[in-house]
């Protein structure tokens, strides 16, 4: 297994801009906020309007980190495996800092020789097939099937959990993107509440409804989604609501406040490829339509519980 060499100065940087925490004050997020809201291009919902591209964010404790939804996707599967393993919170870090090193949070088809797939994972190496390791739940379980069987994995720097477990011609360069990492974990794993956070365009209707017994198909696709990378806890239909709708009460507790927070967490970094269109935790709510930032939920829920919408 073998990384990517470490890239030239100018590629650094653009990945900085794109991976590298962001700091921002007060004063500046709220002129910028008043400014997009001013100029009309904040996700306007009428056609002839500016969009602003679509990106997702990690923020915790006023530092960010920003991704495509591509890679905010990648990143859930990724974390959410961690969850539903239960793993801590350093093997999520450790994980999406392999991934940013190996292939930029993408699942690619090409790599060093015969590398492919998130984890750059070689099928000569006994890593899987081809298939297998360009399946991202398939390759992020083997993974962390190694990581736990690294000694102190918990303890020792994550550029030497992740080299142990991927044998890199690069082992440094893992350390690198750990800042980023922290962050994502964070925000993914429900340490920090509503610390992720995804700006989309509206989806392409399906017009594939179900009913109070049957979700649709989106639906379908996101409860089996669900079960694979975040949580087994199996939803329920919402009555009346054309089977869109899931809802997962995962108890109560702190706990179980913090795997509801994973679960919104990945519905949210997953909502582009999966349709979805609101995410209730509790009292919070991010509704796509409004801009994906999370506010208060009109009908707020009890603590541990979580509901998902996906579009028509």
């Amino acid at each position: 297994m073998r990384a990517r060499p470490p890239a030239s100065a100018p590629a650094r940087n653009r990945r900085a801009r794109r991976l590298r925490p962001l700091v921002l004050g007060l004063g500046a997020l709220l002129a910028v906020v008043v400014a997009l809201a001013a100029t009309g291009v904040w996700l306007a919902r009428d056609d002839d309007a500016p969009v602003l591209r679509e990106r997702c964010r990690a923020t915790v404790a006023g530092e960010s980190t920003s991704m495509s939804p591509e890679q905010a996707g990648n990143a859930a599967t990724v974390v959410g495996i961690s969850v539903l393993r239960g793993l801590p919170a350093r093997a999520a870090t450790i994980g999406i800092a392999t991934v940013v090193q190996e292939s930029g949070l993408r699942n690619l088809d090409h790599g060093d020789r015969d590398s492919l797939g998130l984890f750059q994972q070689r099928p000569s190496q006994d890593w899987g097939t081809p298939e297998q390791v360009q399946d991202p739940v398939y390759a992020t379980n083997a993974f962390y099937d190694e990581l736990v069987r690294v000694d102190g994995y918990r303890d020792v720097e994550v550029t030497v959990a992740a080299q142990r477990v991927q044998r890199s011609a690069f082992p440094e360069a893992y350390g690198d993107h750990e800042a980023e990492a922290r962050l994502v974990a964070s925000a993914l794993t429900g340490w920090t509440p509503a610390g992720f956070t995804c700006r989309l365009r509206e989806p392409e209707a399906l017009g594939a409804l179900g009913d109070d017994a049957t979700p649709s198909l989106r639906a379908q696709r996101v409860r089996d989604a669900v079960a694979q990378q975040v949580s087994a806890v199996e939803p329920q239909l919402v009555a009346g609501e054309n089977g869109l709708v899931l809802e997962y009460a995962l108890g109560e507790g702190e706990e179980a406040a913090r795997q509801a927070w994973a679960l919104g967490g990945w519905a949210v970094a997953s909502a582009d490829g999966y349709g979805v269109t609101e995410v209730v935790v509790a009292s919070s709510a991010w509704v796509r339509a409004d801009g994906g930032a999370w506010a208060d939920a009109s009908e707020p829920l009890p603590t541990g519980t979580v509901r998902v919408r996906v579009s028509a």
